[in-house]
């Protein structure tokens, strides 16, 4: 069963690789994500610093599991999102 509940959320900064990796992937496999520019708005890195206690993007927080990093944790991210 595909990933149906809230979309992914994604802490992102524009000239990040691993972020642009990350947002392509949830996009190719029709994964629902909102991208939170930490470049954009103070208060995002500020969430993230909540959320792991870095400042590391991408944080990608799906349901209630905070992930730091992507393709690191694509394996762990695949079974949260891909059935």
């Amino acid at each position: 069963m595909p990933y149906m509940m809230n979309p992914v959320k994604i802490y992102t900064i524009p000239t990040c690789s691993d972020c642009n990796y990350a947002k392509r992937y949830l996009k190719e496999h029709g994964i629902p994500y909102t991208d939170l520019n930490c470049e954009e708005d103070p208060k995002y890195p500020q969430e993230v610093w909540n959320l792991t206690g870095k400042q590391i993007v991408p944080t990608l927080v799906i349901d209630d599991k905070v992930f730091v990093g992507f393709a690191e944790n694509l394996t762990e991210i695949s079974k949260q999102i891909i059935a």
